[in-house]
């Protein structure tokens, strides 16, 4: 709160840059997390919330006649355009967002301060949700052949890897150390995943130190290891995901790549997906295309092409496709590295991963994968990410390849996910959002030190509990795109641009219900169908006992004429027949019991007695109305109509 010159400024004007709505003319208010504008109509006063976290860059414009504008770009892809009346006012507010979206030090991060209504325990329970060990067991690692080490405890090989590495039975201490010793930042090659059928592994690693001529022992009885823990194969793939033009200038620096020469039984295969630095000034002309107004067709194709975007989403893809074929088809065990083996490793890792095995395709198996590939082997989150203030040059959009990477397959798969685009919308979100835990810092280490599981709450465990809000309607388990690997076309023309997330603030651009969100909604309301019809069901069969042990107390005439009229009723067989069966019924006062029982049969009833069956249900359409639900589903992301984050502290804004 010291970092605000300026609580609250009345008159403001906010502009949608990307949108051709009208300014809005509301008051800014400035909290300890969030930048709030409040819209001045009576009627809908429509709050726009923005973390400080979100925002990624703010320019101080011209002042013009209408006042002086502050433009706010976020890392969720949303632009907008405040402006304030005066330039006394538009100094404070600018110096102020300029300090609280780049905080110095992790403790200033939301997520030290949000305290969603949860209690240590289920705070603790939450971190517990994603268990690694349990995954490595899940794949079935033969212990002949793996195992756990602890050469890592307490960091003392490589600090950007975590304690529990499983590398091979064969692989002594010496040989690890020695490994970590000839590879950038020590990190020695490690098990990722383990692919049951056929005994074959995919590792990671960093590059070699090897220069021009230099090599190591251990590290090349480290690959043989690799190898040799794969009984089916003759060889092991090496494949560097760099362009090999990158790849010398490294061996030119003293780094650079395996020799073929000099480690037995190797197939050395270079990739060529692109550095950070590429990567990120590509999705920068991809926004700037994003946010024309009006482009003309060949504006945005053009601007699209020349952005280079989606050619480096294929890259990726096309590596994870080379792994998995190299698994499925020729059996052989493949290392994967980079540079330092965090970024690229880790996109085209967690994509072959997920081509081999299903359940990463499932709602708890992605958080899984995210942990193991990501968060666990010390991808950089603050760096990459701008979590702290730091060195813009060390910004890059890595994760957000990968999570595209998915959605593409998804496009292709739309049955093999149980998950749907909102689910990665939300997580995209949250890497940026520093509202939980889980992406801070840029290693295992970083994170025990400053305790993040003590202090902050797991994405996983909100995410899980919101599961529903993320199912694909169209996934099946049983389906062959559900159990198999799955081998995706890369041709150009299967490539889509993604409008749900870099456009995803555009009202006017797409529908507000997208095919899916109708389909969940259309899936839980025949689910409700479903119930209810149970429910009726047996309340039908309690009355029916109900009548038939009533005859016992009634004269032999009038419960035979009870008898007729129940067995009319329940052969109708039409609604026709439904309201003919219904006049045979004796015209007499019913008992108390027996008017209980028909009360039921009203469907008006039938909701009031069970608030569980009534819930979301819309009787006219038949479908859940969804023209106004936000995009989150619930979760904390700002609502496209109400712009107010639901999992906020409101009581700031409330205070003021």
């Amino acid at each position: 709160m010291e970092h605000i010159r300026l609580p609250k400024v009345e008159n403001v004007s906010l502009l949608d840059q990307i949108s051709s709505r009208k300014a809005a003319l509301g008051t800014l208010y400035l909290t300890g997390t969030h930048i709030i504008f409040v819209e001045n109509i009576s009627e809908t006063r429509k709050e726009t919330w923005i973390l400080y976290s979100q925002i990624s860059s703010i320019e101080k414009q011209a002042t013009a006649t209408s006042g002086c504008p502050i433009l706010m770009r976020c890392k969720n892809f949303q632009v907008i355009q405040l402006i304030i009346p005066q330039e006394r006012d538009c100094h404070d507010i600018y110096l102020s967002l300029v300090r609280l979206s780049r905080p110095v030090k992790y403790e200033e991060l939301y997520c030290f301060s949000f305290k969603p209504n949860l209690d240590k325990a289920e705070q603790e329970e939450g971190w517990k949700l994603v268990d690694l060990n349990e995954e490595y067991n899940r794949m079935g690692l033969p212990k002949s052949l793996w195992q756990i080490s602890d050469v890592n405890r307490d960091y003392r090989v490589c600090d950007s890897y975590p304690t529990d590495i499983y590398v091979p039975k064969s692989a002594t201490v010496p040989i690890i150390v020695g490994s970590s010793k000839f590879r950038s930042r020590g990190r020695f090659p490690t098990l990722s995943y383990y692919y049951q059928d056929n005994n074959a592994s995919i590792c990671r690693s960093s590059q070699p130190l090897s220069g021009f001529s230099a090599r190591c022992l251990e590290d090349e009885q480290m690959l043989q290891a690799i190898r040799k823990a794969n009984p089916g194969s003759d060889f092991l793939y090496v494949v560097d995901t760099r362009p090999k033009l990158n790849a010398m200038a490294n061996r030119a620096a003293g780094k650079g790549y395996e020799n073929e020469d000099n480690y037995s039984d190797i197939k050395f295969q270079f990739i060529g997906i692109e550095n950070i630095h590429v990567m990120r000034n590509s999705l920068q002309k991809m926004l700037e295309v994003c946010e024309l107004r009006s482009p003309s067709m060949g504006d945005f194709l053009w601007g699209l092409e020349s952005s280079g975007w989606l050619k480096h989403i294929k890259a990726i893809i096309d590596a994870g496709i080379f792994i998995a074929k190299a698994v499925t088809e020729e059996g052989a065990s493949v290392l994967v590295h980079c540079s330092d083996g965090w970024d690229r490793t880790a996109q085209v890792c967690s994509i072959a991963s997920l081509l081999l095995d299903p359940y990463y395709r499932t709602i708890k198996g992605f958080m899984v994968l995210i942990e193991k590939d990501w968060i666990s082997f010390g991808h950089k989150f603050n760096h990459r990410y701008g979590n702290l203030d730091g060195d813009p040059k060390e910004v890059s959009p890595v994760i957000d390849q990968f999570i595209e990477c998915v959605w593409q397959l998804m496009e292709q798969f739309p049955c093999a996910f149980e998950f749907n685009e909102r689910f990665l919308v939300h997580i995209h979100h949250h890497i940026y959002s520093c509202q939980y835990g889980n992406f801070l810092c840029n290693c295992q280490k970083e994170r025990r030190e400053i305790r993040v599981h003590e202090k902050t709450y797991s994405l996983w465990s909100y995410l899980w509990k919101q599961r529903l809000d993320y199912m694909n309607p169209l996934y099946r388990a049983d389906h062959s795109q559900t159990q198999g690997t799955l081998r995706p076309n890369t041709s150009p023309f299967n490539f889509k641009f993604w409008r749900g997330l870099y456009n995803r603030f555009e009202k006017g651009m797409h529908p507000r219900q997208s095919v899916t969100d109708f389909l969940q909604a259309v899936k839980e309301e025949t689910q409700q169908l479903e119930e209810e019809l149970e429910f009726m069901q047996k309340r039908w069969q309690k009355f029916e006992s109900q009548q038939l042990n009533g005859t016992k107390n009634f004269d032999e005439g009038h419960g035979d004429k009870l008898q007729i009229s129940a067995t009319a009723y329940t052969s109708a067989n039409s609604p026709q027949d439904y309201s003919s069966n219904l006049k045979s019924f004796p015209s007499r006062s019913p008992s108390q019991g027996e008017e209980d029982s028909a009360l039921i049969l009203t469907q008006e009833n039938l909701k009031s007695s069970d608030p569980d069956l009534s819930a979301n249900s819309d009787q006219e359409s038949g479908v859940e109305d969804l023209s106004c639900r936000s995009p989150s589903g619930g979760d904390s992301l700002p609502s496209e109509d109400s712009g107010k984050d639901p999992d906020s502290d409101e009581a700031m804004f409330l205070n003021a």
